[in-house]
């Protein structure tokens, strides 16, 4: 059998419920405008008068079904509140990426949504998620070259790039002899912007193989503990040499535990338990473990799954994993309380 060509392979994918969703757009008038891997619905409402929605409008949609369009999306959003613009995610195949963007014209809108819509089963056993939407404005480059300094890396960004507030350089996580830089902007389209030009490879950063995203909170927080920890030091002579190593795990593993459980003390709630289970092993050490974690007095519960790699950097895979699930418990009981 010849492959189908790269067009009709994207066609032919999902084509019933593509049809329909050409159809509803037929029957409404809505225009649909496709850029840079999201679709996107709306802008001003008619009779919308100023700028933008502030702050606190729009909402996080995540956990789609590939094949669901906005042919059921707007219509269910639309009940929430009145919609100042909808964007879907979209892969190269033409299916949704599993998360949506939907901003109100007001705060109460996004409210609403989230008290009706978080939960909500678009078919059976298929519940959604819908939450408050974080402006993220930081960017993490890994891989620069260790010696660049941050003056010039924040000189080259200001000239091509917009709205720059700050550059922070590390030593880079995953890469020895390397640097990792954090990039503050002033707004999220700044560092949308940035974020392009970026890995598009419009700004040339004197380095092959970086890799740039969005800053993760729990890399956030790993560089925030690293810089708490003094480094150890050796005496050489009259001089004392920083040796050039991250923290060990079990001292950054302690400090997520005492947060947590101060965290914990505050709001009166019990010392959380912590259950892990390895269920899996993968040639190259590679491990996989189940995890569960109790807040006595709490209802909530977390719960999952992560790979870690056995034995890295010296640190063991419970330990690794332990501070991972401490750190994703510290953030969500905090965004809960």
């Amino acid at each position: 059998q010849c492959p189908l060509p790269p067009q009709m392979w994207t066609n032919s994918i999902n084509q019933a419920r593509k049809m329909a969703l050409l159809a509803w757009q037929e029957e409404t008038g809505i225009k649909l405008v496709q850029i840079n891997g999201q679709r996107r619905y709306g802008g001003p409402p008619p009779g919308w008068e100023g700028g933008p929605p502030p702050a606190g409008t729009e909402v996080y949609i995540g956990r789609l079904p590939q094949d669901v369009y906005e042919d059921t999306l707007i219509p269910l959003f639309r009940r929430a509140g009145q919609l100042y613009e909808f964007r879907l995610m979209m892969t190269f195949s033409g299916l949704n990426r599993g998360f949506a963007y939907a901003k109100y014209s007001c705060p109460q809108g996004a409210r609403s949504a989230i008290a009706t819509l978080n939960g909500f089963e678009l078919r059976e056993g298929c519940a959604i998620v819908v939450c408050r939407s974080t402006q993220k404005r930081e960017l993490s480059v890994d891989g620069l070259a260790a010696s660049v300094s941050r003056q010039e890396l924040e000189a080259l960004l200001r000239m091509a790039t917009e709205g720059i507030l700050c550059v922070t350089l590390h030593a880079s996580p995953c890469h020895s002899q390397a640097k990792l830089a954090v990039l503050k902007y002033e707004s999220h389209q700044a560092a949308a912007l940035a974020k392009k030009a970026l890995v598009e490879g419009n700004v040339r950063l004197g380095a092959a193989g970086i890799r740039v995203d969005w800053l993760h909170p729990k890399l956030k927080q790993k560089l925030q503990l690293w810089e708490q920890t003094p480094p150890p030091s050796r005496m050489h002579g009259e001089q004392s040499l920083a040796a050039p190593r991250q923290v060990a795990v079990p001292v950054m593993l302690q400090n997520v535990l005492d947060r947590l459980n101060s965290l914990c003390h505050n709001n009166h709630l019990r010392t959380p338990l912590f259950m892990m289970k390895r269920v899996q092993v993968k040639p190259g050490g590679w491990q996989q473990f189940m995890y569960r974690v109790v807040i006595p007095g709490c209802p909530m519960t977390i719960r999952g799954s992560l790979w870690v790699s056995q034995e890295r950097q010296g640190w063991s895979a419970e330990e690794e994993v332990k501070l991972e699930v401490a750190m994703q418990a510290l953030r969500v009981l905090s965004e809960f309380l």
